[in-house]
Order: structure tokens, then sequence, then C-alpha cells
């Protein structure tokens, strides 16, 4: 009489260990993925308050007063460059565009249109 063998077979193992690894890539690709486009939105959120307070400094100070701002700015332990392009409008107002931006991080943009002066 042949006594039943228990226990798992080579191949048995050899396949568990293959979907688990399987499972296990795919479950770090996904990880990877969310990690990296959550990563970002802090530095966003950072470089557009930057943008924020340059254009209410810029609305305070009237657009001519504007342009003697610094060229940076430091907010998150991040010193970002502030770009400013002054241009004319046909109504008299001064539209500012405000690029801010750092090395390896996202950065934004705002457009903001005052008067020359400060009222």
């Amino acid at each position: 009489m042949r006594r039943a063998v228990k226990g798992f077979t080579l191949i048995e193992l050899a396949v568990a260990v293959a979907i688990l690894a399987i499972g296990t890539v795919a479950a770090y690709r996904s990880f990877d993925s969310a990690q990296r486009g959550i990563g970002g939105q802090l530095d966003r959120a950072f470089a557009s308050e930057v943008a924020l307070n340059r254009a209410a400094m810029v609305r305070l100070l009237g657009g001519a007063a504007a342009q003697d701002l610094p060229p940076r700015e430091t907010m998150g332990g991040t010193v970002w460059d502030v770009d400013q392009q002054v241009t004319s409008t046909s109504a008299g107002l001064m539209e500012v565009t405000i690029v801010v931006s750092a090395d390896g991080r996202p950065g934004a943009r705002y457009v903001v249109a005052v008067p020359r002066q400060a009222r």
C-alpha cells in the first residue's frame, strides 16, 4: 500500500514564488508612480504661493514700483527664482507676468493687470 505524500512539490513552490514576485513588482510600480505624482504637488503649491505673494505685492505697489522687487524668494526651504515680464495694455494698465521656478522643481505662472502707480 502506498502512502500519500504530503507537502509541496518544487514546481508548485516555484509557481507560487513567481506569482508573488509579479504581484510585488506591480505593487511597487503603482506605489512609485503615486509617490512621484504626489511628490511634485508640494513644490507646485509653494511655487503658486510665491507667485500669488508677488502678485499681491505688485497690486499694492503698482506696476512701475514692482519692477524693483527682488528676483528671489525663499519658501518651503527652497530659493525660488521670480521673473517678471511687464507689458503695457491698451487700457493704460500694466500686465505683469510672474514666472516662479527652481532647479529641478515644478514652477508656477501668474498674470496680473495693475495700474502704473498704487492708489
